[in-house]
């Protein structure tokens, strides 16, 4: 021990010594830094796998494909939530288990089944994408499809290689794809079944593609109309007619347009349709093609035209009537220095009455024809020939030589008057009075009506001279034109004398040709000029606002020959403008004569006219409710000409309409009237409105209307306008009446006069 000790005790040993404990202390420090960095390098790759991971883990569950990753031993080593979710499988459950485990029923794009090996490309390395149907959510056979693709990674995992699957649905896209292709068969389907025109234009304005419709109205067929440019198809004249709204539509300045106008079909014939066009854009806004449909609407614009002919022509003779002619008269004064260029003659037939009297309505009307035609002749072109009304006729001309012009037309008037006409088994030879006026300063500052009223004085003074001649109107005729205004003077002590009577028109239904109702027509008997008929003081009763007072006083008279008529069973129709209602008397003045005379309501029937002036919502449609309410029917006459548009009909509490007679005057030889007339009849029986016909001459007129469902009629054929004490003596006993409760075979089963008053 001491030996020990003493050895410590040498220097160079304890040295030593010391040297050693040293080393031995580096040594361990040396290896516990060594020890310490390998934590913290440790711990910084786990800390960096941690992050990895969570990153790997957000990747996987924000995309919108699925990812399955699958050993070499078909062993599931991942599955993404997104690819669970698709698949239908927990994820829990299946990381960890071998492929084939899953459980699922897997078929391909034809619905062959599949191996999940071979569904999911397992060990293929198949990069291409392909459709698999998988279980889907709605029950045990619906297939959900999704796109999968496969590739194999050598150095996947420690086990070797692995094969990562791609997962997407589609089956979004596929029923989207399916919608479309759906949608585009069913715009396909419609096109070629649809019954108007349809095309699809390119941008260069060209045909792609047509269907049948189209093709039928152009006269062509389907494959001849593809890559036609579709101008080439208009009518010269509406070439370029859509070339503005073209360019607006494809400049976004509007989103469609809708033009009429013209096109030639291959054989020659011209079509008017109308042309609405769409224009098609991609989902970024550029222009794509242009969406066509073409209706045909020639029949259309040939009824309106034949309709506005109507409104402006007389139906007996064709001429303008007087709205055209004064139209036409004012047009020509207001060009600039129309003095010597304007001038009218106003003709008025000499003995026309007695002609009418002696051989008839219809032989007057044929005469009224005859003189048209000699009119028209002697104008040559030179003028506008118009009937204003009974066998007043009136001719605007205008010529660079006015007064020459005139006097030739009416030397060649009374030139053609001579030659007579054969009426049944006589030779009759007809006379006119003319009066020509020419436009002055004064005139002209009086507008039509000024000329009108100067060319009128000259006719009366060649009357006044002995007839058949022709007078020029100067300053001295003026109290020979202010006749009417005397006339017109004593109107309102005519009404309160009672000079102003009813005459009564049969109306009778046309399958039995029973009388069951009268029209109730106003004359005047004049103590000193006879028996004046309505065109003659008409238009001064409204100048002179008397409408109002004539109307209570007619009223009155129609429930007296009611309640002292032929028949208790029979009504009466009392024509009643717009100017005599609004204000309530005239409804009360009804009532009060019903009431008085014990009168059923439906017996005295109110006939509109002028219904172009009654406003919906006015205090006259309000006074006609209040008389339909109280069970008195109203009539709209002229039903069907542009007096009384179809409107009406829904605005106004109507029963029943009344045809007007110019529809009546060429059927059934004129088809277009025949059409006309078929058709208005179905609509009104149609509204449940009772149907009545005027204007009837013939017996195939009667029988055309009857087969068309008109059931009642008046006119010529069955008898003119008499005084009452006339039809008492001469009207027989009548059978059912209009208040007769039972239908009538064939009818709509209610009458006229029974109609729901809620209408």
């Amino acid at each position: 021990m001491g030996g020990v000790v003493g050895l410590f005790n040498d220097p160079v040993v304890a040295w030593t010594a010391t040297i050693a404990v040293l080393l031995l202390a580096c040594l361990a420090l040396f290896f516990f830094a060594r020890s310490r960095r390998a934590r913290i390098a440790r711990d910084q790759v786990l800390a960096r796998e941690r992050r990895l991971r969570r990153q790997f883990e957000a990747v996987m569950s924000s995309t919108r494909d699925g990812v399955l990753i699958v050993t070499r031993t078909d062993e599931i080593a991942l599955l993404s939530d997104v690819a669970a979710s698709v698949l239908g499988v927990s994820r829990d459950d299946a990381v960890g288990r071998p492929l084939a485990r899953l459980g699922l029923r897997v078929v391909d794009d034809r619905m062959r089944p599949l191996l999940l090996r071979e569904a999911f490309g397992v060990d293929t390395n198949d990069v291409k994408p392909r459709i698999i149907g998988v279980p889907g959510r709605r029950g045990p056979e619906d297939v959900r499809w999704v796109q999968v693709r496969a590739r194999v990674v050598p150095d996947g995992l420690d086990e070797g290689p692995v094969t990562i699957v791609t997962i997407m649905d589609t089956s979004g896209l596929r029923e989207a794809a399916e919608a479309i292709s759906r949608s585009d068969a069913q715009f396909r389907k419609a096109m070629e079944n649809a019954p108007i025109g349809m095309a699809l234009v390119d941008l260069e304005w060209r045909l792609m593609e047509v269907n049948r419709a189209f093709a039928e109205m152009m006269g062509s067929t389907v494959a001849a109309l593809r890559g036609v440019p579709f101008s080439s198809l208009s009518h010269p004249q509406d070439l370029h007619a859509e070339r503005d709204q073209l360019g607006r539509l494809y400049e976004g300045h509007s989103s469609r347009f809708n033009i009429e106008k013209r096109y030639v079909r291959t054989d020659g014939n011209v079509v008017w349709a109308v042309l609405d066009v769409g224009l098609v854009r991609h989902a970024g806004g550029a222009p794509d093609h242009y969406v066509v449909q073409v209706r045909d609407s020639t029949d259309d614009r040939m009824h309106s035209e034949i309709m506005a002919h109507r409104a402006m022509h007389d139906p007996l003779t064709g001429l303008a009537n007087r709205t055209l002619m004064q139209e036409v008269l004012q047009e020509l004064l207001d060009q600039p220095d129309p003095e010597f260029r304007v001038g009218v003659l106003a003709i008025d037939l000499d003995g026309f009455k007695g002609l009418n009297d002696r051989f008839g309505h219809a032989t007057g009307d044929n005469a009224l024809v005859h003189v048209a035609g000699i009119l028209r002749a002697a104008t040559g072109g030179r003028g506008t020939v118009s009937r204003i009304g009974g066998d007043e006729f009136v001719i605007v001309v205008q010529d660079p030589d006015c007064s020459k012009a005139m006097y030739d037309i009416a030397g060649a008037i009374h030139d053609g008057l001579r030659r007579p006409i054969q009426v049944k088994r006589h030779q009759i030879t007809l006379h006119a009075s003319v009066g020509i006026a020419m436009a002055d300063a004064e005139t002209i500052h009086g507008g039509a009506p000024a000329l009108l009223s100067a060319a009128d004085a000259a006719m009366y003074r060649a009357k006044s001279l002995g007839k058949s001649r022709t007078e020029v109107f100067d300053t001295s005729m003026q109290h020979t034109s202010d006749r009417h205004s005397v006339l017109a003077a004593e109107l309102a002590q005519a009404i309160e004398r009672g000079e102003l009577v009813l005459h009564f028109q049969p109306i009778l239904e046309l399958r039995t040709r029973t009388v069951v109702g009268y029209e109730a027509l106003v004359r005047w008997q004049h103590p000193t000029r006879g028996l004046l008929l309505p065109a003659s003081f008409l238009p001064l009763i409204d100048d002179r606002n008397l409408s109002v007072a004539l109307g209570l006083s007619l009223v009155d008279q129609a429930a007296h020959f009611l309640a002292n008529g032929p028949s208790q069973s029979t009504w009466v129709s009392l024509n009643v403008s717009a100017d005599q209602l609004g204000d309530s008397e005239f409804a009360d003045r009804v009532l009060s004569a019903i009431g008085r005379y014990h009168l059923s309501p439906q017996r005295l029937v109110v006939e509109l006219t002028e219904v172009s002036l009654v406003a919906p919502n006015t205090r006259i449609r309000h006074e006609l409710t209040e008389l339909r309410n109280a069970g008195v029917p109203i009539l709209l006459d002229d039903f069907g000409t542009g007096v009384s548009p179809l409107s009406y009909l829904r605005d106004l509490p109507v029963s029943g309409v009344k045809l007007d007679m110019s529809f009546v005057a060429g059927i059934p030889e004129d088809p277009a009237g025949a059409r006309v007339s078929r058709a208005l009849g179905a609509l009104a029986r149609e509204l449940g409105l009772a149907t009545i016909a005027e204007g009837i001459e013939t017996e195939d007129q009667a029988q055309f209307l009857a087969e068309c469902g008109w059931r009642y009629g008046q006119g010529w054929l069955f008898g003119v306008a008499q005084p009452a004490a006339a039809v008492r003596e001469t009207t027989p006993e009548y059978a059912a009446s209009l208040i007769d409760p039972r239908p009538t075979d064939g009818d709509l089963g209610s009458h006229i006069l029974r109609f729901d008053n809620d209408r």
